[in-house]
C-alpha cells in the first residue's frame, strides 16, 4: 500500500504571495504613488510609479520567502519561543557586553573622529535608553501596556520650565522635583485603570496621553499654548556656568574656552541619569515589589489569589516608571531650551515603547541595544526620510515573526526556588535511633 505524497507547498505560498502583494499595491499606491508638488500657485500630484512597485515587489518575495520558510500541509508552522539554553547563553553575553558598552559611552566624546554631531547623537539616544528603561518597569515587569507615557515625559519637561522661570530654581532642584510630579500624575493614571488590563488599559493610557497634550496645547497663559516656552535655563556645574570670563568653567579648570564643553557635560549627565535608572530597576526587580510586579505579569489572578496587593502594585508600577519619564523630561527640557506640545505627541509614546518590545520586555540590555538601533538607524537613514517608517515597519514585521520576544528576551523570574538537598538514609537513621 502506497501513501499519497505530501502537496508541493508552493503553489499555496505564491497564491498567498500574490494576494499579499495585492494588497501592498492597493495602499501603497496612494501614500507612495502621488505626491504633492507645486505647480504654479496651485498643487499638484506627481505619480511616482517605480518605487510602488519595487515595494510590491519586494512585499511578494518577502512573502514568498516567508510561506515557504513557514508553511507545513494543513497548517503553518508554530514560531517557537526562543530555548531556555539559548537565552541563558544572551543573558550571559549581555552580562560581559553590558560593562563594555558603559566603558565604550563613557570614553565617547574623547575618541579621535568624535565631534559635536557625534556627541549630540549620544545624548539623544541615552535619553531614549532612559525612557525606555522607565517604560521597561510598566510594560516589561509589571505587564501594563501603556500607551501615554510620553505625558509623563511631558510633565517632566513642562515642571522644571515653568519652576526655573517662574521661582528661580536651579537644575539640581527641580530635577527631582519633576520627578516627584510625574510620579504623582502616574498615580492619578494609575486609579481608574485598577481594574483594566490588556486592550482597554491601553486605550485608557492613550486616551490620557492625548488629554496632557491637548492641556498644553489649550492652556495658553500656563504653558503658552502652541508657541511653547522659550529661553530655559541651562544647568550650570556645581554652581560654575560654561561661559566666558574669570568665573566661567574653563577658567576655573584652567583650559581653554570651547562651546563644547557644555555639550560634554550634557551627555555626561544624561549618562549619569540613565545609569542610576538602570541601577534602581534592577535593584528594584530584586525586591519584593518587583518579584509582584513579575507575578501581576504572568498571571493577575494567581498573583491576587497568593495575597498579593495587585492595588498597590500596580500604582507603584506606573509611579515609578513616571518618576524616569519625569526626570528625562527635565533633561529634555534643559537641553533643548524650548519645548512646546509638538514634542510630546503619541508618536513618541509608540517609538519609546516600540524600543521596549522590540529590545525584550523585561531585558535592561536588549532596550539599551533596541535604542541604540532605532534612534541611531533613525539618523543613519535620514537622508531616505520617505523611506524610515517603511523601514521601521519592515524591522517591526521581522522581530514580531522571527523574535516574538524581542532581542534580548529576558522574562525568567528574578528569584528561583532552589533544590532541596536530599537526606542520605545513613542520617535518616541516626536520627531515629
Amino acid at each position: 500500500m502506497t501513501t499519497a505524497a505530501a502537496p508541493s507547498p508552493f503553489p499555496e505560498a505564491l497564491k498567498n504571495a500574490f494576494v499579499t502583494a495585492l494588497i501592498a499595491l492597493g495602499l501603497a499606491a496612494p501614500m507612495m504613488g502621488l505626491v504633492t508638488v507645486q505647480v504654479g500657485g496651485d498643487l499638484g500630484l506627481e505619480p511616482h510609479c517605480p518605487r510602488v512597485a519595487i515595494a510590491v515587489a519586494l512585499v511578494f518575495v518577502g512573502r514568498l520567502i516567508l510561506n515557504l520558510t513557514i508553511w507545513r500541509p494543513g497548517r503553518v508552522k508554530k514560531v517557537t519561543a526562543i530555548s531556555p539554553k539559548t537565552e541563558r547563553l544572551l543573558s550571559k553575553t549581555a552580562r560581559y557586553l553590558a560593562p563594555a558598552a558603559v566603558a565604550f559611552a563613557i570614553i565617547l566624546p574623547f575618541l579621535p573622529g568624535v565631534g559635536r554631531g557625534q556627541i549630540d547623537l549620544g545624548i539623544l539616544v541615552l535619553t531614549y535608553v532612559m525612557l525606555g528603561w522607565g517604560l521597561n518597569i510598566v510594560v516589561g515587569l509589571a505587564g501594563l501596556l501603556d500607551l501615554g507615557y510620553v505625558a509623563f515625559y511631558a510633565v517632566g519637561a513642562y515642571s522644571y520650565a515653568l519652576l526655573a522661570q517662574n521661582f528661580g530654581f536651579s537644575f539640581w532642584l527641580c530635577l527631582p522635583l519633576a520627578g516627584i510630579l510625574a510620579a504623582l500624575w502616574g498615580v492619578m493614571l494609575g486609579f481608574p485603570v485598577l481594574r483594566l488590563r490588556g486592550d482597554y488599559l491601553a486605550i485608557v493610557t492613550l486616551a490620557f496621553g492625548e488629554i496632557i497634550r491637548l492641556v498644553l496645547l489649550n492652556w495658553q497663559w500656563f504653558t503658552g499654548g502652541p508657541n511653547g516656552i522659550g529661553g530655559i535655563p541651562k544647568p550650570s556645574f556645581f554652581g560654575i556656568d560654561f561661559k566666558t570670563g574669570p568665573d566661567g568653567f574653563a577658567a576655573t579648570f584652567g583650559l581653554t574656552f570651547s562651546p563644547l564643553h557644555r555639550i560634554i557635560f550634557m551627555y555626561y549627565l544624561i549618562l549619569a541619569l540613565a545609569l542610576i535608572t538602570n541601577y534602581f530597576v534592577i535593584r528594584l526587580r530584586r525586591l519584593p515589589i518587583g518579584r509582584a510586579w513579575e507575578a501581576l505579569r504572568e498571571d493577575e489572578i494567581a498573583c491576587r489569589s497568593l495575597g498579593v496587593n495587585t492595588v498597590n502594585t500596580k500604582l507603584t508600577a506606573f509611579a515609578l516608571g513616571a518618576m524616569f519619564a519625569g526626570f528625562a523630561g527635565s533633561f529634555f527640557a534643559t537641553r533643548q531650551g524650548f519645548i512646546s506640545p509638538e514634542s510630546f505627541v503619541f508618536m513618541e509614546s509608540a517609538l519609546i515603547l516600540a524600543i521596549v518590545v522590540l529590545g525584550g520586555m523585561g531585558s535592561q540590555f536588549g532596550v539599551a541595544v533596541a535604542a541604540l538601533l532605532m534612534i541611531g538607524g533613525f539618523e543613519w537613514f535620514r537622508e531616505f526620510q520617505d523611506y524610515r517608517l517603511i523601514i521601521f515597519g519592515l524591522v517591526m514585521v521581522l522581530i514580531m515573526v522571527w523574535r516574538p520576544r524581542g532581542l534580548v528576551s529576558s522574562r525568567s523570574p528574578s528569584v528561583f526556588l532552589k533544590e532541596k538537598k536530599a537526606i542520605s538514609g545513613s542520617l535518616v537513621q541516626e536520627g531515629h535511633g
